[in-house]
């Protein structure tokens, strides 16, 4: 529920895609968002959970998700603290204005809370792609959970 405090921690045990954008309700994040809410099927099916988080305030972000109708979840980090653990809070600069903010990065973490992979060179338009090819490409198969003694559903 929007206001109710979250760690990330809370999400260990499943893999999250943490996925980190400037500001909602802006072009960019709005296609990347939507991309994400479009292609959540296939995420789920790589048992992969996703997670937005940007330093907007929690009522624009649920604003954000009725208004695109996305269907994962969006965290508010108002005072950049989870931006600066993970790196993605710095210097920027737009139109020759230098200041800080968000740089948009999206990290694959693992059930253990690990960072398993990290999405630094895509467009907001071709996101959710970037992140299934790496998905597709990298998945575990049956056999290869077998022969690695982790079993199988």
């Amino acid at each position: 529920p929007a206001g109710e405090h979250l760690k990330l921690t809370d999400f260990q045990g499943q893999r999250d895609l943490v996925s980190v954008s400037p500001k909602a309700m802006t072009p960019g994040c709005t296609v990347q968002a939507c991309g994400l809410r479009d292609n959540m099927d296939e995420l789920k099916k790589a048992g992969v959970a996703v997670l937005g988080i940007s330093t907007d305030k929690p009522e624009k972000l649920s604003r954000f998700a009725e208004k695109e109708l996305l269907n994962f979840t969006l965290l508010s980090d108002e005072n950049h603290q989870v931006c600066e653990q993970f790196g993605v809070w710095g210097e920027k600069s737009f139109m020759g204005k230098t200041y800080d903010g968000i740089h948009r990065i999206s990290f694959l973490i693992d059930a253990d809370g690990k960072i398993e992979h990290v999405f630094n060179d895509f467009k907001t338009s071709n996101h959710h792609d970037v992140v299934g090819n790496w998905l597709k490409a990298n998945a575990l198969t049956p056999q290869a959970a077998l022969r690695c003694g982790l079993g199988w559903p």
